[in-house]
């Protein structure tokens, strides 16, 4: 089995007992009942099976874990001093991994189903799974106090994946934290979405922000998404541990360079049908035409260039309500003086009330003649 895995490209197999997560239900619980995970409702359901593997699969017996390794070169946070590009997480920028990984784990589980009366089911982030106590818990890292699994070799660059199986296979050690004193990654969060080490309150993380949330994104979290206008980095990136790192070797998940630090005016001219064929393949895609200009009109107004304001203005009758809003609030940013003159007559006509909520800003009336 760990020969298939390497040849597939895993970087680390390790093995977990079914019953190895005996903390999770109450961590869990805890973290939904602060409601923490914002409007992912999906997290509420199942969660007897997300917590507990023997209650998912009654028949498994053990649990392995395998890492991929998605780390890059160079300094993924650089494109954050380009104000007038994008910049996507490094994960997004590649074939969606889910695509990839599924397949190979059926590879490697095919080897343990040919021992005979052996079943396996395999599951890459789309089950009621927590795969990150799971490969804490089988030793292939440990949960940071960004609540990313970090390893002591990959640093916190690992897709995971898991499969289940009836075999008994010997449980490896689990990890232990070495995060020690550092605080970088609770430090650098550009929104506070960190209310403690070891605790995420997704409602102010920029991944959750610009991917997950299908609504407005609220004023107070903003500014802080610069330009990130799918996912963040920030808080994997300053990982100490990341030095041990290198750079993924699965060809299938090659980078992209045509998706690395797009221009904004760009990005904002695409319809769904352009969208759906730059970024095909991709993470990207899931998250829908609409909201990903969302992200990038509120990337426009965390620029600071004040010839980007033809593109939030050209996108304030955009059928949709949520890049409506953005546009009205890019051009508020940047050309305050354009926005007060054209917020009358967007007020006569908006039918939907966040964006007139958008044009009725107090700072808009200053800007109006007497």
């Amino acid at each position: 089995m760990l020969a298939r895995a390497e040849s597939e490209g895993f970087s680390a197999v390790r093995v977990a007992s079914v019953d190895s997560i005996p903390q999770a239900p109450a961590r869990l619980a805890g973290w939904l009942d602060a409601g923490n995970h914002g409007d992912m409702a999906w997290m509420t359901e199942r969660t007897a099976e997300r917590a507990a593997p023997g209650v998912l699969w009654p028949e498994a017996r053990s649990v392995v874990m395998l890492g991929m390794s998605y780390a890059g070169e160079g300094d993924p946070l650089a494109v954050l001093g380009q104000r007038d590009r994008g910049a996507i997480s490094l994960y997004a920028r590649r074939r969606d991994y889910h695509d990839v990984i599924k397949g190979k784990l059926k590879s490697v589980a095919g080897v343990l189903a040919a021992r005979g009366e052996v079943d396996v089911k395999v599951f890459v982030d789309t089950a009621p799974v927590m795969e990150k106590p799971l490969a804490e818990a089988a030793g292939l890292g440990w949960q940071g106090k960004h609540t990313v699994l970090v390893s002591r070799t990959h640093g916190s660059w690992l897709f995971l994946g898991a499969i289940y199986t009836t075999a008994e296979l010997p449980p490896d050690a689990p990890e232990r934290d070495h995060c020690g004193s550092c605080t970088r990654c609770l430090d650098i969060c550009p929104t506070a979405a960190f209310p403690a080490p070891y605790q995420l309150d997704a409602r102010r993380c920029i991944a959750y922000l610009t991917i997950e949330h299908q609504g407005h994104i609220d004023t107070e979290f903003r500014e802080g998404i610069g330009n990130r206008i799918f996912g963040c980095d920030d808080c994997l990136v300053v990982c100490p541990w990341n030095k041990f790192a290198q750079a993924a070797q699965e060809t299938r998940l090659a980078l992209r360079d045509e998706l690395d630090a797009l221009p904004l005016a760009e990005l904002a001219m695409l319809d769904d049908a352009t969208f759906r064929k730059l970024f095909a393949g991709t993470p990207v895609k899931r998250t829908g035409r609409d909201r990903f200009i969302r992200n990038v009109l509120i990337a426009i107004g965390n620029s600071g260039e004040p010839a980007l304001a033809a593109s939030a203005e050209a996108l304030i009758d955009d059928p949709s309500p949520l890049v409506r809003a953005m546009a009205a609030w890019a051009l508020l940013r940047l050309a305050p003086e354009r926005a007060a003159a054209l917020a009358p007559g967007r007020l006569a006509c908006e039918p939907d009330a966040d964006v007139r909520a958008e044009w009725a800003n107090p700072d808009l009336r200053k800007l109006e003649p007497a």
